[in-house]
């Protein structure tokens, strides 16, 4: 518990080394065996600051989701995330997305890296 207390500021008193706003057209498609699904556009802009030890950012806008054979759809969406330095060699890193619509839909992202 108290790391989930101290965390917010670990991140936010990291000296950063790289920090600034930034603009990132994606796509990601979807396959069910060979099988295309469809795929969502983002077209977002954000902030992010990484720092020697913990780096963070933001960014959100519009996303194009577009089914096979369905009409598209665009929709606000955004995400959080950051990492941590536990070790030189290993790291921790979370992200938390979201899709806004009538019925909002969210999704997390968890993991350790280890670099050789």
């Amino acid at each position: 518990m108290k790391l989930i207390a101290i965390l917010p500021a670990a991140l936010i008193a990291a000296a950063p080394a790289i920090a600034g706003p930034y603009a990132v057209i994606e796509n990601n498609a979807g396959f069910t065996g060979s099988d295309f699904t469809g795929h969502v556009t983002d077209f977002h802009v954000g902030y992010e600051e990484s720092g020697p030890w913990a780096s963070w950012g933001i960014q959100a806008g519009p996303s194009v989701f577009s089914p096979d054979n369905g009409e598209a759809d665009t929709k606000l969406t955004g995400k959080i995330f950051g990492s941590l330095a536990a070790t030189e060699k290993l790291s921790v890193y979370g992200e938390l997305s979201a899709a806004f619509d009538a019925t909002n839909s969210y999704g997390t992202k968890a993991g350790v890296k280890y670099s050789f």
